[in-house]
């Protein structure tokens, strides 16, 4: 078996984010991290929405990212700390959209160890100095600095380095040009280890220790340090120099300090709480992320809470000192992992889970009925400020990033019967979760719809001037008529506009600088811009039938297979051309290029014949007319289009990186030619010869293929149209062929107004639309349905195609506890008022119980460890609606699912294993069941028919031979129907650790330990018995699996690894073969497991933890795949290879491609793929999508022409992606 890796959807989680200006222009661009790749986003200043310029892969793990900027710069650079042990200093190029290496400097090995340097960096505020550090002693400084030409060199490394000394965070401290400071957050360790009592780990303090860079000397000293009273998660810098007075502030449970060296004193204030909060009263309160907002008159910080809050901190001076730290609340938003403050008034919200957000910064939250908290305000110790949370108020949101991070299941089905398959993905955490159903294809907003008397053939729009902005008429033709519609503020019906009312139009556009056309069956109307009319009519007894119409030029197709050949002179008036060419077959289309500027005519004519065949005509003055080339087709073409699309001839500078000749980006000319059997060809025209090459086929649809040239982000695309409307355009660098996500159209043309810049207008039956495409570069479009707590896991009711969702949550109220505890708290108010002020308690508590604040993004209360709350839930996956619930009790939690059918009956079943009162640390629970639900026909209702307790967790269940197969800690065992409780059959104990999936394959079982790989199992009816008989050879930590057939399962583990294991042919799981009698076989054991070994056949590194994996199609017909999710929301695909050769073609270019281009971060590719185990049989598209280099490494491979002609995947077109969707 030989596979490829395909990123269908890159991961949406994102792990850190910065701002700053890397293009060197005045606006702001932020970087942001998913872990193992980089993405660059721009909010465009004036409407919020935010456009994605670049996206990369680094192949290695992103640990830490910081920007900066050096004195005197306009430009800011990005360093990053990742597992390669290297310092990378990145620049972004704007002319070539690339991050490029600027400096890549080695000081460590590679991987994520904590003795290594990368997991934390701090800046200099003022770009001269970073400190690169590790969780555990090391800590490196680079000086930063300028050579004569104006480039960014860096140091020697300096040692920093302290012996048994653990890090928490470091910040750069701002003391404007005096030596560079860093504050780090530490503790000493060396008396924990050698104390095995444990007293001296629980009075140990953390240190916080300042380094000063001396720039004159060249070396790194600990210049201060003292231990903290409270155990602090982070530092913030304060703006020193001229703008502030340095130091840092200090975030720790309950309280944030500000420090600084030298004589000032400590101010330390308290962190609000809500008032009337239902949290755990014994829970502290920390600040997770903050944003700093610097001007030249003032600053403020922005710090936000566990449960979203965020407050505004300012620090009061007096003189030079500062006297009281200021918190005001500012407005609540989702949890994020970091908050970037932009000098265009944006706030960017990356959230820990769930989609990101972009607000606009409304306020500066100044009001002054909004309380203020102080420092200076006195408070007994441990006592703090409380605060009333609210809707928004300073922010208002303008964009909204899609993030399915995390994918906690997911599952791959045709349930809403659209004939191609969704994707169900279980998402989020808490009450910020979904379930989302994703469909291949482009999101459409639909701007207008409007009914037309009749039932339309086409639509154009057209603009009265070349150079006006917006289009002016949309033009609809009818079987007998055509209508012509302006636009304005209102698009209405007009007469005046030149075009002839009476027939159908076969065409209409713009022609030269100020006039227009019309082609109609009995002539063409030039109509001029002095409104003056030129008609030119058909011959005798002919009609025109087809045409072909750019800005200067005008083909038309006569009845009997006539060519007339019309252009425009320089004095604006249409010209035929005096000879006429006789096709040999009917003229079923035809087509013109654009005319680009500077030029006056396109060079070539396509013609589409009943032939079959597409001839390509010479419109050039010394062969005008003639044929240049021919294509035969495999059926006759119902249209053509002849779009510039792409980047053409390339050549490498110094640095090895791709620019394009001429300093201009040059296209290729693609000639589209949709087939009547529904396939759309694409063919590169050579612009000199007129030669057609490099054929690419894609099957859209059971209609013929009609194509439309539309603008996307001013280049030109093809809107094809057969059962399914596609897009095929370029975008970032890539060909994509997309089909979009709406209802079936038949005609189509650009369109342009005010509202809608690039949109197109369209007909379907009887209406008119306008559309707008809005999400380019994305695979798939979403629509999601809330839930309230995680869902965990799902099961498809096949018969009704419904859902059954188990969601649970740790730390979590159910709906009743939280409405007793609402309750409890009320009362406790009315009894603590006085007598006097029992009536205004008595309000005050009702507000209180009716108070609704959504949790989706005020965060739920936290009740504690070990409080769990669960619900099961029947939803409708099509309209999202939620047909039926089964809360559980407090402290109960859904740990497993699946649907069931005993023999004993034959009706159907929700077996869910449920434990109370769990402890994730160390692992116990007071008690463990089995619930078996009766579903019903419909899937509406679910009723509990009984509850089997169990001694352990039953953390796996699966459905097994008209039986009920669990996973009871690590107890394998069989159970069938009963009348109060499940009976228990047999079982198997020989399972080392805890069970954590079970997949069933007739008789055989294959059982996945939680660290121990998987186990393989077959029963014995006769004996009633289960025996392993087969395991692996390593160890895994399994996540998820999926059989591929009897003898092969796909395994996801906890380290981002998805393996392949097969059982061999020589495997024997029949003990009747067993020549002993007393299955001797399974008992003599090899290497402390089972006497037989599983092959490993596929292993690969993903690099995000798989949560699930499924075999699938995903197209009708299509090959199948293996589809896998991962916790930061990546969606992939292993494709198998169609032979060897392939695969072996791949190898070698792979390998080409590590030693050519190495991977960003200056990880090793190679060892990347391999983390944990040797990468076996399998290839990596994602090197080769991310290096589409020239073709020469293919020029010099011996594969090279079977490549070109069998191979896609290299070509920028991406059809090879496209078509397993």
């Amino acid at each position: 078996m030989y596979l490829y890796n395909l990123t269908l959807q890159r991961a949406t989680g994102i792990t850190c984010a910065i701002h700053g200006n890397f293009s060197g222009s005045k606006l702001q661009e932020i970087l942001i991290s998913h872990g193992k790749s980089l993405e660059l986003l721009r909010p465009d200043p004036n409407t919020g929405k935010v456009h994605t310029l670049l996206q990369t892969e680094i192949f290695g793990v992103i640990r830490s990212m910081m920007a900066f900027r050096l004195t005197g710069s306009t430009k800011d650079y990005a360093i990053i700390g990742s597992d390669s042990g290297r310092i990378l200093i990145l620049e972004y190029n704007q002319a070539k959209n690339q991050l490029v290496k600027v400096q890549l400097e080695t000081f460590g090995k590679s991987g994520c160890r904590r003795i290594v340097p990368g997991q934390y960096l701090a800046v200099d505020p003022k770009g001269r100095a970073v400190m690169i550090g590790a969780i555990e002693k090391q800590k490196l400084v680079y000086i930063l600095n300028r050579d004569s030409e104006n480039h960014l060199t860096i140091s020697s490394p300096l040692e920093a380095h302290k012996s048994n000394t653990l890090c928490y965070h470091m910040v750069g401290v701002d003391n404007g040009f005096d030596n560079p400071m860093f504050a780090c957050l530490e503790i000493d360790y060396g008396e924990i280890d050698c104390d095995p009592s444990g007293e001296a780990a629980a009075r140990a303090k953390q240190i916080i220790t300042f380094y000063e860079l001396d720039l004159g000397l060249n070396h790194v000293v600990r210049k201060y340090h003292e231990e903290l009273d409270e155990h602090a998660n982070f530092l913030i810098t304060v703006p020193g120099g001229g703008d502030g007075p340095s130091g840092v502030l200090i975030c720790s449970e309950n309280y944030v300090t500000y420090k600084n060296t030298g004589a000032q004193a400590d101010i330390r204030c308290p962190i609000p709480r809500r008032r009337n909060d239902l949290d755990d009263p014994e829970r502290g309160m920390i600040f997770i992320c903050s944003a700093t907002h610097k001007t030249k008159s003032m600053f403020f910080f922005l710090l936000q809470t566990e449960q979203g809050d965020i407050f505004k901190v300012t620090l009061d001076m007096n003189e030079d000192a500062v006297s009281a730290i200021k918190l005001k609340y500012f407005d609540t938003v989702p949890p994020a992992t970091t908050l970037s403050v932009l000098k265009s008034g944006f706030l960017f919200v990356a959230c820990e889970f769930g989609n990101h957000y972009l607000y606009q910064i409304a306020h500066l939250g100044d009001d002054e009925e909004e309380p203020e908290f102080s420092s200076a305000m006195p408070l007994e110790e441990g006592d703090t400020f409380f605060f009333a949370p609210r809707p928004l108020k300073n922010l208002v949101m303008v964009d909204e990033i899609p993030s399915y991070a995390p994918i906690m299941s997911s599952h791959v089905a045709d349930l809403a019967n659209e004939d191609t398959p969704q994707l169900y993905l279980a998402c989020g955490r808490g009450p910020r979760s979904s379930i989302r159903v994703l469909r291949h294809g482009l999101e459409v907003s639909e701007m207008a719809v409007s009914e037309l008397p009749g039932i339309p053939l086409s639509v154009w729009s057209i603009k009265k001037r070349v150079d006006d902005e917006f289009d002016a008429y949309i033009i609809v033709s009818f079987v007998n008529a055509t209508l012509v519609l302006s636009i304005g503020d209102t698009v209405e019906e007009v007469t005046d506009s030149g075009f002839l009312g009476t027939t159908p139009t076969l065409c209409c556009a713009s022609l030269g600088d100020d006039a227009l056309v019309q082609i109609y069956p009995d002539g063409i109307r030039h109509i001029r811009a002095d409104r003056r009319v030129n008609e030119w009519k058909a011959p005798n007894k002919k009609t025109i039938v087809k045409c072909a119409v750019n800005q200067r030029q005008v083909v038309i197709a006569l009845s009997g297979g006539d060519l007339v050949y019309f252009e425009m002179d320089p004095t604006g008036q249409l010209n035929e051309f005096t000879e006429r060419r006789k096709m040999m077959a009917d003229i079923l289309c035809m087509t013109l290029a654009s005319i680009k500027p500077g030029e006056l005519q396109s060079p070539f004519l396509a013609v589409g014949l009943a032939d079959s065949t597409v001839r390509v005509i010479s419109l050039q003055r010394q062969d005008c007319l003639q044929p240049r080339s021919m294509q035969a087709l495999p059926s006759p073409a119902e249209s053509l289009c002849l779009v510039e699309m792409g980047i053409g001839e390339t050549e490498e500078d110094e640095d090895g990186v791709i620019i394009h000749k001429g300093g201009k980006e040059k296209g290729s000319l693609y000639l589209n030619i949709g087939l009547q059997n529904g396939v759309l060809l694409r063919t590169v025209l050579d612009k000199i010869s007129g030669d057609l090459t490099d054929t690419r086929t894609r099957y859209l649809g059971s209609r013929g293929v009609k194509l439309f040239r539309i603008k996307v982000q001013g280049s030109e695309a093809v809107l094809a149209m057969s059962s399914r409307s596609w897009l095929s355009y370029y975008y970032q660098n890539r060909f994509h062929l997309t089909p979009l996500s709406y209802e079936t159209l038949e005609y189509a043309s650009g369109f342009s107004s005010e509202q809608c810049s690039e949109g197109i207008v369209a007909i379907s039956t009887n209406t008119l639309r306008i559309l707008a495409l809005e999400k380019l570069g994305a695979v798939f479009n979403q629509i999601s349905f809330p839930l309230e707590y995680t869902p965990k896991r799902f099961v498809v009711h096949t018969d009704t195609s419904r859902l059954i969702v188990a969601e649970t949550d740790h730390n979590a109220y159910t709906e009743a506890t939280k409405n007793l505890r609402k309750r409890q708290m009320a009362d406790e108010m009315i009894e603590a008022a006085g007598e006097n002020e029992q009536e205004l308690a008595q309000e005050l508590a009702d507000a209180f119980i009716n108070e609704v604040l959504p949790e989706d993004t005020f965060s739920a209360p936290k009740a504690g460890y070990g409080m769990w709350a669960s619900q099961i839930r029947i939803m409708d996956p099509v309209k999202g609606q939620t047909l039926f619930k089964v809360p559980l009790e407090q402290n109960e939690a859904v740990v497993s699912m699946c649907l069931v059918k005993f023999s004993v009956d034959g009706k159907s079943y929700l077996a869910c294993g449920v434990v109370k009162d769990m402890q994730l640390n160390p692992r116990q629970i007071g008690s463990g069941y089995i619930d078996l639900y009766r579903v019903d026909n419909q899937c509406a209702t679910l009723n509990l028919i009984h509850r089997t307790e169990v001694e352990d967790i039953p953390s796996a269940i699966a459905p097994f031979q008209g039986k009920l197969l669990v996973g009871v800690g690590k107890i394998l065992r069989v159970y069938d129907l009963g009348k109060k409780k499940l009976l228990r059959k047999c079982e198997n104990k020989h399972i080392p650790n805890q069970i954590v999936n079970i997949q069933t394959r007739a008789l055989r079982v294959f059982c996945s330990d939680v660290q121990e790989s998987v186990y393989c199992l077959t029963y014995k009816r006769n004996e009633n018995q289960l025996i392993i008989f087969a395991d692996d050879t390593f160890p895994r930590w399994i996540t998820t699996t999926a059989i591929l057939d009897y003898d092969t399962i796909a395994t996801g583990d906890k380290f981002g690894n998805i393996a392949i294991l097969r059982l061999p042919h020589s495997i024997n799981d029949d003990v009747d073969e067993d020549p002993t009698g007393n299955k001797a076989l399974w008992d003599r054991g090899l290497l402390n497991g089972a006497s037989q070994k599983a092959e490993n056949i596929i292993t690969f590194h993903i690099g995000e933890i798989v949560m699930s994996l499924q075999k699938s199609m995903l197209i009708p017909g299509g090959p199948e795949l293996l589809i896998y999710t991962t916790i930061s929301g990546t969606i992939g695909a292993l494709v198998p290879f169609t032979g060897r050769e392939d695969f072996d073609f791949f190898q070698h270019l792979e390998m080409h491609m590590r030693n050519e281009n190495p991977p960003l971060c200056g990880r090793d590719h190679l060892s990347y793929r391999s983390y944990y185990y040797p990468v076996k049989n399998v290839i990596d598209v994602e090197v080769q999508l991310r290096w589409q280099r020239s073709l020469k490494i293919l020029e010099q491979d011996t594969h090279f022409k079977f490549f070109h002609s069998q191979i896609v995947i290299l070509k920028s077109d991406g059809s090879e992606n496209e078509c397993f969707l």
